[in-house]
């Protein structure tokens, strides 16, 4: 790839190609009828082939910085699209060009388990939202970055602690049913109307119903992603003899959505060890129309495949943050550019050969392909590739590959009816906004798309606190004031179903019963389960109960609330947590990050709250009480709490009553951080100097 050579380029492939010996892929026991061919410049050009490539989600934090900008300049140069992967990427990057014109931005944003620096900026700024529901070297399992490799840096683009370990765990906490996952992609359409929705699966059996619901649920994109892809971050039990190869579960996809009538409503992708034009062509003929690569692109880059990526001493550059060794990376743009660029040349040769002079006139043409006669072994004797070359029987009006836009229902959204207007003077001119208005629990992810103007027209940080200011009454439905940014104040009289505030962004929300109610609040659901999941920041008080998974995933945002259900604050990685009355069980589960204070009554609190990652503590610092003071006053003061009154009334009786629930890794790097500013160390350097301290301390709970 650094000569710039195609003939060097015609050795590998050969050698990738004809792996009839090794039999170590589907694809290598395929072969391609003899076809009338067509002249190569009536195939369609290398640009347009380009144009459906794409970048694996590779993660910044899993692979450094100068790999992961160096992949997004070339995709962007080539008109492909690069993916984040689920640690997000620096902000800065949305906005960077050089002379030449290029950009750092990379187009798919991926949108995992919501804690990874998911604000409304992030999502304004993607021509493509991915939602990963799971990852091809490991399926069922969730990503880990250990302690060591969360640089300050690092922690800063995903909203946590330096030097605290991240669990990406695999229960993705808003998505239990197809329904949730269809709410999801509703939510993020409405945080950014002109990108595509897409959804990654991995190739198992039944994976083509799985995408025919991602289809109804309409997603714009489903990825059958193989088994066989990942980095040396993957412990070897996850990454062998784990999955399926994406030939199998690409197959299934097209035929399912093919048999149900649904696959000119969706684009297909397929990824996992593609490298050669080849590859793409098999992928074309089982049902793909766009192609990610991965390890390929690394390796051009300068990757030698050590396998010791988790370790953070990767000797080139590209799987470390480390910035001694990040000093050893040589890749270029150009060199990942060079080899997509001959993947494109090959399987437009291909493409030739077969007669097919479009990408789209292969899709699906699965009888092309045959299984390769030559190959004499004892293993493939009994090998059926029936199920995976069958044409499904349907009438020739039913579309091969994605024909239609999926209709998300946006014009009906309160937001377009309603919002967008009443907020024009906030949109255009940043002026003040003050209405009323009836809500319905049919009305969802109200405020996310006024949100993403606002965002789009002013930047990250939004507008001055409560130039918007919208009193709703009513019961509101799902997502309400999801990825709200600052500067937007949603107050809701009434009650809200589930994931209020999801991904809040900067804004506030505050929940109160309605004039007149009858009942307690604080011994009553206002608000549902999953509620300010993946919160980065902004501000929440609610008079009430919450359901199940309160916080989930919090990285910035301070909330109060009067009792929570099960699992709250797990995953927590930042921002402050009061809950001024009871929990359920399994309380900060994964917590590793931020500080929940909960008022314990009763003094059972203990046995209800899950101590692996964090310590219970009794307040005593003055300024910390004063802070938790403010918090509570707040409350009462938002949504006239009686028992916020009372509390603040009675302040010194109740603090005592008071649990401070606090990460233990969380906490060694607070004390780290204030030994190193007593030194006289500020800013990045004593960042640096806590992160290096706490890297070689062993006792860390996060391991790693």
């Amino acid at each position: 790839m650094r000569t710039g050579s195609y003939d060097l380029y015609r050795e590998y492939a050969a050698l990738v190609n004809e792996q009839m010996h090794n039999m170590s892929t589907l694809r290598s026991l395929l072969d391609f009828k003899p076809r009338q061919p067509v002249p190569l410049d009536e195939v369609e050009p290398v640009e347009a082939i380009l144009r459906r490539f794409k970048s694996g989600a590779m993660s910044y934090g899993s692979i450094s910085q100068e790999a992961h900008e160096t992949l997004a300049i070339a995709m962007n140069r080539i008109g492909g699209k690069s993916n984040t992967g689920e640690g997000g990427e620096d902000p800065a990057r949305y906005t960077w060009t050089n002379e030449r014109g290029d950009s750092k931005n990379s187009a798919i944003k991926q949108v995992a388990s919501g804690r990874f620096g998911v604000t409304s900026y992030y999502l304004v700024n993607a021509r493509e939202l991915q939602i990963k529901m799971a990852q091809g070297a490991k399926p069922g399992e969730g990503g880990q970055l250990p302690g060591q490799k969360v640089y300050p840096w690092i922690a800063k683009v995903r909203h946590s602690t330096p030097g605290v370990g991240l669990i990406s765990p695999p229960p993705h906490h808003d998505i239990y049913s197809i329904e949730d996952l269809a709410e999801l992609i509703h939510d993020l359409k409405n945080a950014n109307e002109h990108a595509r929705i897409s959804v990654k699966l991995v190739s198992e059996v039944g994976v083509g119903t799985v995408a025919a619901g991602v289809a109804k649920a309409h997603a714009d994109v489903v990825l059958i992603s193989g088994y066989d892809g990942g980095t040396g971050a993957s412990p070897q039990t996850s990454i062998k003899h784990a999955g399926l190869p994406w030939e199998l579960g690409l197959a299934e996809t097209h035929q399912t959505l093919l048999l149900n009538g649904l696959r000119s409503r969706i684009v297909v992708e397929t990824d996992g060890q593609l490298r050669t034009g080849r590859d793409v062509v098999i992928a074309a003929l089982l049902g793909a129309e766009e192609f990610g690569f991965a390890t390929a692109p690394l390796v051009a880059m300068g990757c030698i495949m050590m396998r010791v990526c988790h370790l953070n001493t990767c000797p080139v550059g590209v799987a470390t943050q480390d910035p001694r060794l990040r000093k050893m990376f040589t890749g270029q743009p150009e060199h990942v550019v060079n080899f997509l660029r001959f993947v494109a040349m090959e399987a437009r040769e291909w493409m030739a050969k077969l007669g097919f002079r479009s990408i789209n006139e292969m899709i699906g043409h699965t009888e092309v392909i045959e299984p390769r006669r030559a190959i004499e072994h004892w293993k493939t004797k009994g090998l059926d590739f029936s199920n995976i070359l069958y044409q499904p029987d349907v009438p020739p009006n039913v579309g091969r590959y994605c024909t239609e836009e999926q209709d998300h229902g946006l014009d009906k959204s309160l937001d377009k009816t309603e919002l967008l207007k009443a907020c024009e003077p906030a949109i255009l001119r940043g002026e003040k906004v003050r209405t009323e208005l009836p809500i319905r629990n049919v009305h969802r992810v109200v405020g996310t798309l006024t949100g993403s103007e606002i965002t789009r027209r002013h930047g990250p940080n939004g507008l001055p606190e409560d130039t918007v200011r919208i009193h709703f009454k009513g019961s509101a439905g799902q997502s309400f004031g999801a990825f709200l940014p600052r500067g937007m104040t949603f107050i809701l009289e009434g009650d809200a179903n589930d994931y209020i505030g999801k991904g809040l962004s900067g804004g506030k929300i505050i929940v109160y019963p309605p004039a007149g109610s009858s009942f307690a609040p604080e011994e009553n659901i206002i608000v549902g389960n999953v509620a300010f999941y993946g919160a980065t920041s902004g501000e929440a008080y609610i008079r009430g109960m919450a359901g199940e998974r309160f916080c989930v995933r919090n990285s910035g945002i301070s909330a109060v609330v009067e009792a929570v259900g099960d699992h709250g604050c797990e995953y927590m990685t930042g921002g402050r947590v009061v809950v001024l009355g009871p929990t359920g069980r399994n309380f900060a589960a994964g917590m590793s990050g931020g500080i929940a204070y909960v008022l314990d009554e009763n003094d059972d609190f203990a046995r209800r709250c899950n101590q692996q990652m964090v310590g219970l503590e009794r307040l005593e610092d003055p300024e910390e009480i004063a802070e938790l003071k403010v918090l509570v006053k707040r409350h009462a003061e938002f949504t006239k709490s009686q028992l916020a009154f009372r509390i603040i009334v009675l302040w010194e009786d109740y603090v005592p009553k008071f649990v401070k629930v606090i990460p233990k890794d969380y906490k060694r790097m607070l004390h780290a951080m204030k030994r190193v500013q007593e030194a006289g160390l500020t800013g990045d350097e004593a960042w640096m100097a806590a992160f290096e301290e706490n890297a070689r301390d062993v006792a860390r709970v996060g391991g790693g």
